[in-house]
């Protein structure tokens, strides 16, 4: 059949509206990107939706198997907002966050003071992050709530990926990295929707850790 050239054709596929999607398939791993820079290769490693399900099993389960039961679950913003609502469901504590990435006072520092005064009244706080890297996320937040007197026993750390070189120490965690070896940034599941250009940025935010030269982003 002819059709003019103008003519274009669409066509929309129905799918079934009580189909599951496959959530193991949606955030499958990609191939590993490599951006070339002026001193070495960066290159991502993209966690798998089961790989992070597993990191979380095994960070609840540390968590199941202590004695110390927080009262909320504090996920860090941005990558800990999503461990922390799964880690949720999976414990059953309740969660609360604090947006420590977007600067702003009283989503962040101001939330702080206010678990320290909870802390002192007798409440136990469980933050949560994706990962341990540099360490100065996790340092600055417990300093700033046990300056501000919480009880130190009162507030512990978790993260899926624990960086043993870091300058912060955290009670939880599934797996452990050296990032004076090991140096692939890591892009969790809902990271992956980001553009390349960002990931590149956001790993050159600290360039020491991976070894990478500042400036170098393509």
């Amino acid at each position: 059949m002819y059709l003019p050239s103008q003519v274009h054709i669409v066509v929309c596929l129905s799918l079934p509206r009580r189909r599951a999607v496959d959530m193991a398939t949606l955030y499958a791993p990609a191939p590993g990107i490599f951006m070339m820079t002026d001193s070495t290769q960066l290159v991502f490693d993209r966690i798998s939706y089961d790989r992070f399900l597993t990191d979380l099993e095994t960070v609840a389960g540390k968590i199941e198997a202590d004695q110390w039961r927080p009262d909320f679950i504090v996920g860090i913003g941005r990558g800990g907002l999503v461990p922390g609502a799964f880690l949720s469901h999976r414990t059953g504590i309740p969660l609360l966050s604090v947006d420590h990435s977007s600067k702003v006072y009283g989503f962040a520092d101001e939330l702080l003071l206010k678990l320290a005064a909870s802390s002192i009244a007798g409440q136990r706080f469980l933050f949560i992050d994706d990962i341990n890297d540099s360490g100065g996320t996790i340092k600055y937040l417990r300093e700033t709530v046990l300056s501000n007197g919480a009880v130190p026993g009162s507030v512990r750390f978790a993260v899926l990926i624990n960086n043993i070189s870091s300058q912060a120490t955290v009670e939880y965690w599934s797996r452990s990295i050296d990032r004076s070896v090991d140096k692939e940034w890591f892009v969790f599941p809902w990271e992956s929707v980001a553009p390349a250009q960002t990931l590149s940025q956001e790993a050159f935010e600290v360039p020491d850790r991976l070894g990478l030269s500042a400036g170098a982003i393509e």
